[in-house]
C-alpha cells in the first residue's frame, strides 16, 4: 500500500493562511486550493475545526453580558456636584417638569422601539451561530454521527438522544441525498443536525423545539447574508420555518430555491 504524505513545504503554507481563510480574506483561488488541502490534511482540518470553535466561543460570549441598567444611575451618582439649596432650584422648576415629561415620552418610545430590536439581534446571532455550526461541519472529519443515506436508520438513531421527534421525506427521485445526522445544541437546546447532499454541495439542516426559542420569528430571520466577513469567501443562504411544534433552519451556499426545494420535501 502506498502511504499518502502531505507536502510539508504546502502544509506550513496552508496553515499560515488559517486565519485569512475564517476571516474570508482570501481570493478565490487560494480558497479553492485550501479547501483541497483540508481535505487532505487531517491536522489542517482539526486546526481550522479548532479555531471556529474558539472564534464562535468568543462570539458567543461577547453576546452574553449586558451592562447594568443601574451602572448609569450609579456612576452620575459618583460624579454628581454637591447639591445645592433647594430655594436655588425653584426658578427651574418648571423646566425640569417640563424636561422629564419630554423624557417619559422618549422612555416609551424607546420601549416601543427596543422590542423588535432586541428580536433582530438575536435573529441575526442565531443566524451566525448556524452558519459557525455548518462550517464547523464541512471542516469536520467526522461531520455526522450517523452515516446512512437511509431515513429509516437516521431517524431512529435520534431516539433518546432529543426530546422529540421529526419525520423524514423519502429522497429517491430527488436531486438530494441524506448524509447523516448527529446532536447539536443551540440556545441551550438540544436538536437534530441533518446534512444533505445536492451535487457536490452540502445542506445542513437544523431542527429544535420551537418553544425552546421563543424570540425566533421565522419571518424575520435573514434569508441571505454573508460569512466572508467572519468565516469565509462563500455566501450561505437560509430557510427558516416551523412545522408541528418544531422550527426548522436549512443552511448552505446552494441556490436559495433548492434549499426551498429541501424545505418542500421536508414539510410532505
Amino acid at each position: 500500500m502506498t502511504e499518502h504524505r502531505i507536502d510539508e513545504t504546502s502544509h506550513e503554507t496552508w496553515i499560515g493562511k488559517l486565519d485569512a481563510y475564517l476571516d474570508g480574506e482570501l481570493d478565490s483561488n487560494q480558497m479553492q486550493g485550501l479547501d483541497r488541502h483540508l481535505r487532505e490534511c487531517p491536522g489542517c482540518t482539526a486546526e481550522v475545526l479548532r479555531r471556529v470553535q474558539w472564534k464562535r466561543a468568543i462570539h458567543s460570549a461577547g453576546q452574553c453580558y449586558v451592562p447594568d441598567p443601574a451602572l448609569r444611575e450609579r456612576i452620575q451618582k459618583s460624579i454628581a456636584p454637591a447639591k445645592p439649596g433647594w430655594w436655588q432650584w425653584r426658578p427651574v422648576f418648571a423646566a425640569t417638569a417640563a424636561v422629564l415629561l419630554l423624557l417619559a415620552g422618549a422612555r416609551i418610545v424607546q420601549q416601543e422601539i427596543a422590542q423588535p430590536k432586541q428580536h433582530l439581534v438575536q435573529e441575526s446571532r442565531v443566524a451566525g451561530e448556524l452558519a459557525d455550526m455548518h462550517v464547523a461541519t464541512l471542516a469536520s472529519a467526522n461531520p455526522v454521527d450517523v452515516v446512512s443515506s437511509d431515513r429509516h436508520n437516521v431517524k431512529p438513531w435520534f431516539a433518546g438522544k432529543i426530546p422529540f421527534s421529526f419525520d423524514l421525506p423519502e429522497l429517491q427521485g430527488s436531486q438530494f441525498e441524506l448524509v447523516g445526522g448527529r446532536v447539536t445544541y443551540l440556545e441551550q437546546s438540544p436538536g437534530a443536525q441533518l446534512l444533505f447532499r445536492v451535487r457536490k454541495h452540502q445542506i445542513s439542516v437544523f431542527i429544535f423545539q420551537a418553544k425552546a426559542m421563543p424570540g425566533i420569528m421565522p419571518g424575520n430571520m435573514p434569508t441571505d447574508f454573508e460569512k466572508a466577513k467572519e468565516m469565509d469567501a462563500r455566501s450561505f443562504h437560509l430557510e427558516s420555518w416551523q412545522r408541528n411544534g418544531l422550527q426548522y433552519f436549512a443552511i448552505s451556499d446552494v441556490a436559495p430555491e433548492e434549499l426551498r426545494a429541501l424545505r418542500e420535501l421536508l414539510n410532505q
